[in-house]
Order: C-alpha cells, then structure tokens, then sequence
C-alpha cells in the first residue's frame, strides 16, 4: 500500500533523485532561472523552499543541514549571503514556474523556476502601464514635427547674414 506517499519518484532510485534535486537547487540558486519540465520543477519546489527559509537565520547548525543537501560551498555562501538578505521579509513562495510549452522531442511539459525577488522583468512590467492610444501617439507626433521644421527653417535663415 502507498499511504502517505505523495512526492514523485520522477523514475529514478533514491540517491538518483535526490543528486538530482540537489544539482538542480545549485543550479537554480548560481544562476536564479532554470529551464527544466514542469515535474521536475515541482518537485525541485519542494526541495529547495525549506532550504531558503532555512537560511534566513544564519547559523553554524543551519549552514550544515543546507550544505548536507546542497553539497556545494559556492551555492551554500550565495544563499546565505545574498538569497537570503533579499527573501528576509517573505513569509514564504521563494520560487515561481511558468510554463514555456512542450518540448520538441518527446512533447514534454516544460517551464521555467526562478527565484521571485530577482526576476526584474516581472517588477517592471506590473509596474508599467500603457494608457496612451496609438491614435494619440499619431497626432502628437505630427504636430511636433512642423514645428521642429520651422524651427530649423529659422535657424539657418539667421545664420545665412551672419557669415556675411
């Protein structure tokens, strides 16, 4: 019977599975985005969450049970060091995926993980909104334009006699 076993094994042994999520949870810290399929992904959500709000307080103790997981002092300093001062106020959901389509060869789902404070992009862009029209653009940019001509017509008009 399988009572009280959720996670998914991704078909791989154990120790396959969890090398790979550890490869993965590197990888995602160095680099702040991977690509990867949407299983994996989620899996690899719940791996590394834990991880994060671990080290938000920096121990001895804590710095252990993350490199025991991790196994790369790189990745361990980066979380603590940087990851860390900017997940401090965040009650939780480090991580976001968004899905990217399927993969060409086998039509696998794939996605995108990031780290959610460090995407820009996101910020930007739910900051940012568009209320001008196209129409709008149009006629500002007509009328500016005779304008700037005359202008210049001046300009060289009143260059012509000082040379003189």
């Amino acid at each position: 019977m399988r009572h009280n076993k959720k996670f998914n094994h991704l078909g791989r042994t154990a120790s396959h599975r969890n090398a790979m999520l550890s490869n993965m949870a590197c990888s995602l810290i160095k680099h702040k985005r991977i690509t990867t399929t949407v299983a994996k992904a989620k899996a690899l959500k719940k791996f590394v969450e834990p991880l994060i709000t671990r080290s938000k307080e920096d121990t001895t103790n804590s710095r252990r049970v993350v490199f025991s997981n991790l196994q790369d002092k790189y990745a361990v300093t980066e979380l603590f060091k940087e990851i860390s001062v900017k997940v401090a106020d965040r009650p939780g959901g480090y991580t976001r995926i968004i899905k990217t389509g399927h993969r060409l060869g086998d039509n696998a789902e794939m996605c995108f993980i990031e780290l959610v404070d460090y995407n820009e992009n996101m910020a930007k862009t739910a900051a940012k909104k568009a209320t001008r029209t196209r129409r709008s653009k149009k006629s500002t940019a007509t009328a500016e334009a005779p304008v700037a001509e005359a202008s210049a017509a001046e300009a060289t008009t009143e260059e012509a006699p000082k040379a003189e």
